[in-house]
């Protein structure tokens, strides 16, 4: 199986890093809405409580979460489009394990999710941001990134197993952004004065990746927030992977 995710993964990693319409917006979209909601609500920083008089510090934790719905689109839709070409049923043809090709179909998308946080980072503190939780911090966060990322990426696969084509699964984007706006990447959960706004925020699993993600940069190690924030990606990993494998089993008919 070992030599099979690693076929697999090659060929995943290859064919994402030889596709710039998947690398470049994945780094270029969040960085440039960043730049946007830094100058534009930098005086969000004057309100009572607010945790930082940085918003681009604050706002920083956004991108990693955009990496992470990028990751839905581009692993999806290059499993949607295997299936659409007929390559998935040549591999049914073979004795492939279906968790492998799961695996390797992700390698692509973490590969690429560990360049954009890295990418993320570099900026961030190129602009003058704040990272209160240091190196060891910046390992914990590409960890977490990776793991957002892997999150993600089994939803995308999810969705390719589900509904066989690429459109229906690049559909997702706007449902996936609707989860990030009604989180709290704007504004601190607790200084959202609207009671549906802020009960929405808190019941929405996105706010938990945001808020562990922004810990690192503001607080340093804050073991609460990292640990829900690692815990909803980890659930969301896991609850995606299964539904992603039972998937398989109706698309891989093997002759």
């Amino acid at each position: 199986m070992g030599t099979q995710v690693a076929e697999l993964a090659r060929r995943s990693i290859k064919r994402t890093l030889r596709q710039p319409a998947q690398v470049v917006p994945t780094i270029t979209f969040p960085l440039f809405l960043l730049a946007i909601n830094a100058g534009g609500l930098d005086a969000a920083t004057n309100l009572p409580g607010f945790p930082t008089d940085s918003y681009l510090t604050f706002a920083l934790a956004v991108t990693f979460i955009q990496s992470g719905i990028f990751a839905v689109l581009n692993g999806g839709a290059d499993l949607a489009r295997d299936i659409e070409t007929g390559f998935l049923d040549r591999l049914a043809l073979t004795p492939m394990s279906g968790l492998a090709l799961v695996a390797g179909q992700l390698a692509g998308v973490i590969a690429l999710g560990l360049i954009n946080a890295l990418v993320y980072l570099l900026v961030g503190l190129a602009a003058g941001a704040g990272f209160a939780a240091g190196l060891s911090g910046a390992l914990v966060l590409l960890a977490l990134a990776v793991l957002i990322t892997f999150a993600f990426g089994c939803i995308g696969v999810f969705a390719a197993f589900k509904f066989g084509d690429g459109e229906a699964v690049q559909g997702l984007f706007p449902v996936l952004f609707v989860f990030l706006f009604l989180s709290s990447m704007a504004l601190p959960r607790p200084l959202i004065e609207q009671d549906w706004f802020r009960t929405i925020a808190t019941l929405n699993p996105v706010s938990y990746l945001i808020e562990g993600i922004r810990s690192l940069y503001i607080d340093g190690f804050d073991g609460e927030a990292l640990a829900l924030a690692f815990g909803n990606a980890a659930v969301i990993a896991v609850i995606f992977l299964l539904l992603a494998v039972t998937g398989l089993r109706g698309r891989l008919v093997r002759t």
